[in-house]
């Protein structure tokens, strides 16, 4: 069976449609887009995000009223040694689009990362706090901010954190396949952040780009789940509602070395992106629960 429907956007201006143009088509923003609104997703076939020429192109050739980018390089340890490819796909690409909306008129949105803060402390993050990323993925990341910002159009930029869905690799999934062969389990606990739900995500998306009169220029947002939580605690919560039996047993970042640095703190004020559009930072754990009923219904 398919998952279930989900309610759909529709965009209508006068004398025709809103084209809303999505770099991304597999991604798990990008395919929660499609599900939710009439949207054209582009996927690497027709603009490989290592080309961004290709990507100006399709902006400037297509219809587009709106432009999104969901699309990135997500391997956050591959990139500690292909930092040169992360820097062009996540720091030159979304420049090159932010050029050529600003070029058409067009407003612009980007999907960043808390990975461009140092990951130190235990206040959340505000948009204005001191960027100083630890690893190449939030320096990649951090560069096509910078470029956004640059390109002088009228363009937004969306941070979020610990993405996860029933679509693609993400942590839930992974939880899930562990659970299946081992009934104990060691996860990090000094990490601490908000997993977000990528509908919810798209959702912030699809709002911010009705309401593109409500954007600061140059505007930098963040949203993620709440509460806070450590990863341990998030298996926790996974298990529990799977009625999976697996223990968790805490274990500081220390116990489980990965090759790119991970921030200890990813906690983010979401206050702004509330204050400017309305929305509000959504409950993970509802999250979770709608993620293990699309899993279900998949492979009913």
């Amino acid at each position: 069976m398919e998952s279930p429907a989900k309610p759909r956007r529709c965009w209508a201006k006068a004398g025709g449609e809103d084209v809303i143009l999505v770099f991304g088509k597999t991604g798990q923003v990008a395919t929660e887009l499609q599900l939710q609104a009439d949207v054209m997703a582009v996927g690497r076939d027709q603009a490989d995000l290592s080309d961004p020429a290709a990507c100006a192109r399709v902006i400037l050739e297509s219809d587009a009223s709106v432009v999104i980018n969901a699309a990135a390089y997500t391997a956050v340890d591959r990139a500690e040694e292909e930092e040169a490819l992360a820097t062009v796909v996540n720091g030159e690409a979304p420049g090159v689009m932010a050029r050529a909306c600003a070029e058409k008129g067009i407003p612009f949105l980007h999907v960043s990362t808390d990975y461009v803060f140092a990951g130190d402390g235990v206040s959340p993050w505000v948009e204005t706090d001191p960027v100083a990323p630890q690893n190449a993925y939030g320096r990649s990341k951090l560069a096509g901010e910078q470029a956004v910002l640059a390109a002088g159009g009228n363009s937004a930029i969306l941070r979020t954190s610990w993405v996860y869905s029933s679509h693609g690799n993400n942590f839930v999934k992974t939880m899930l396949r562990l659970a299946e062969t081992r009934d104990a389990l060691s996860v990090v606990n000094d990490q601490i952040g908000g997993p977000t739900p990528a509908d919810k995500i798209a959702e912030a998306l699809l709002t911010m780009a009705e309401a593109v009169q409500n954007w600061q220029q140059g505007g930098v947002y963040h949203f993620a789940g709440k509460p806070d939580c450590s990863w341990a605690d998030f298996a926790t919560e996974i298990f529990k509602q799977a009625g999976k039996a697996v223990s968790v047993t805490g274990i500081p970042s220390t116990d489980y070395p990965t090759p790119a640095k991970r921030p200890l703190n990813s906690r983010m004020d979401c206050s702004k992106l509330e204050a400017d559009f309305g929305i509000i930072a959504p409950d993970w754990k509802a999250g979770v629960e709608r993620v293990l009923e699309e899993l279900k219904v998949s492979t009913v």
